[in-house]
């Protein structure tokens, strides 16, 4: 049974000994009370761990998995999304933040739009915290074929699962992409908010290489996954490519 106010925040860390203060503490910031954070621990083997369970010891809305070897970012995900009991779910990695805000509006606007899938706008910092001047904007809804060449900031992103129940990621590579895209095929919409409501921590030195495994993820989610027509695929890849180089060109 869900709680229906709830938030569930799903957190998979891995060595974030460096980060993880900081998204803990964008969510305690959180002028939305109703929550529980998930921390998924991978088997990191720094003292993440350690920090993670100070912040327990104060605040019981915050709790912890540990695995027991390191499984990957989309079982750590799914591990959370398994003990989560709240009726929203909502995803924010360990070196990412939340604007303060950032629940009680998106919550308010899902429930406006009685949307099942909603995200957000969000800004860009570097691993030093120095956030850029630009801001990565959204569109106000996208259906299936739509999201095909668009991509959602995963830590912007909330699931109603009193409507959908509990959906997991599949560990293919980019699986957050093809999570949204699995829910959308359902025949919902996705809406954003078009305010930047969270601040997304690159890291400039593996950027490049990145950018060029996440687009092997994307054609084979196209061509193994969804099982587009060659055509199709193509006409979506240079879409999603086109869109992917201006996000990466903001800062």
């Amino acid at each position: 049974m869900t709680l229906t106010n709830l938030v569930s925040i799903i957190t998979p860390t891995y060595n974030s000994s460096l980060f993880i203060r900081e998204a803990i503490e964008s969510v305690k910031r959180q002028t939305y009370n109703s929550w529980e954070m998930i921390i998924v621990d991978d088997k990191s083997n720094d003292n993440s761990v350690d920090i993670i369970e100070k912040y327990i010891g104060g605040d019981d809305r915050i709790k912890l998995i540990k695995m027991h070897s390191n499984v990957g970012v989309a079982a750590a995900r799914n591990a959370a999304i398994e003990a989560a009991n709240g009726r929203y779910i909502a995803f924010l990695d360990s070196d990412d933040v939340w604007v303060e805000d950032k629940l009680e509006k998106q919550i308010k606007f899902m429930r406006s739009k009685n949307a099942v899938l909603t995200y957000t706008a969000y800004n860009k910092m570097d691993v030093n915290g120095l956030i850029g001047s630009g801001v990565v904007w959204v569109k106000d809804s996208l259906n299936y074929n739509e999201l095909l060449y668009n991509t959602l900031g995963c830590l912007t992103v909330i699931y109603d699962q009193e409507a959908l129940g509990k959906m997991y990621m599949t560990p293919i590579g980019h699986e957050d992409f093809l999570l949204w895209l699995q829910i959308l095929k359902k025949g919902y919409t996705a809406y954003g908010l078009n305010e930047p409501l969270a601040i997304y921590r690159t890291n400039n030195k593996s950027i490049s290489g990145n950018k060029f495994k996440a687009s092997g993820f994307v054609w084979n989610i196209y061509r193994n996954v969804e099982h587009l027509p060659l055509l199709t695929s193509c006409i979506c890849f240079v879409k999603y490519a086109f869109l992917s180089y201006k996000k990466y060109r903001i800062s």
